[in-house]
């Protein structure tokens, strides 16, 4: 189904270790390299638990800029928030610097507003750290820039959307901006999220996927069948995947 390496594990513990430790290597990396590491994180509960373990891990945070590639549209004390859940597993816990953390300013009434902000806060930051994809043949207008991440990590959901890029959401249109609010019509609700080339853009693009449950949506992820509209992870251009094995579809190479 793929080329790309998949790290498997029969369990989510070890699998978190292997990714703890690749993403520590990375960080390293692009210390030594660039000076710094910015990453974007991934919400949900699995990531969690990486977040936790890369608040004991002994990390330069001094050299690491933390940003988020989605967001709900709720104000950063709600339950609900991808930044609380951070801030309480990792950026509390390791004293990190607030400095090089980059949340999304939400604005609960006025998503569009929060949105155009943060993509002009991620503009600022990689000013001198962008990537141009490759413009078709015979492109004549300005080609727009992307930031060129380290790494974005990325979760896979039941119905194969990513950040926050659901089916037949209006975002996966977009092409020439970095980050908006996306309306999600099975929630009735405005998500924030990265677009296709702003997540392409990076370095390294994980994914982490658990549980049997994200099979048959890894399945279609991998398949050679494109149909980004209605599976949107299949627009990404992922350097790697953390599966657990009872995720994984039943062609994939293990390793």
């Amino acid at each position: 189904m793929t080329s790309l390496p998949i790290t498997s594990r029969s369990d989510v513990d070890p699998l978190l270790d292997d990714l703890l430790q690749a993403f520590l290597d990375l960080a390293e990396r692009s210390i030594r390299e660039r000076g710094v590491f910015r990453v974007a994180l991934s919400g949900g509960s699995t990531p969690q638990r990486l977040y936790e373990r890369i608040a004991d891990s002994g990390l330069d945070w001094s050299r690491v800029h933390w940003f988020w590639g989605d967001e709900r549209n709720v104000p950063p004390d709600d339950p609900e928030s991808n930044y609380r859940m951070v801030r309480e597993a990792m950026l509390v816990p390791a004293a990190v610097p607030p400095e090089n953390v980059f949340a999304v300013p939400v604005q609960v009434d006025d998503p569009a507003a929060a949105a155009l902000r943060y993509e002009q806060t991620l503009r600022e930051c990689f000013a001198a750290a962008t990537v141009v994809e490759t413009p078709p043949t015979g492109f004549d207008s300005p080609v727009p820039r992307f930031p060129h991440w380290d790494l974005v990590l990325l979760g896979l959901g039941d119905d194969v959307h990513t950040a926050s890029l659901f089916p037949q959401s209006p975002a996966l249109d977009i092409r020439d901006a970095w980050f908006v609010a996306n309306w999600v019509e099975k929630f009735s609700a405005f998500r924030y999220t990265l677009t296709f080339p702003s997540i392409n853009s990076a370095r390294e693009i994980w994914f982490l996927i658990t549980g049997a449950a994200k099979r048959e949506a890894m399945g279609r992820l991998l398949s050679g069948e494109k149909e980004p509209h209605l599976y949107p992870a299949q627009a990404i251009r992922p350097t790697r995947f953390f599966v657990t094995d009872d995720a994984l579809p039943t062609a994939s190479p293990r390793r």
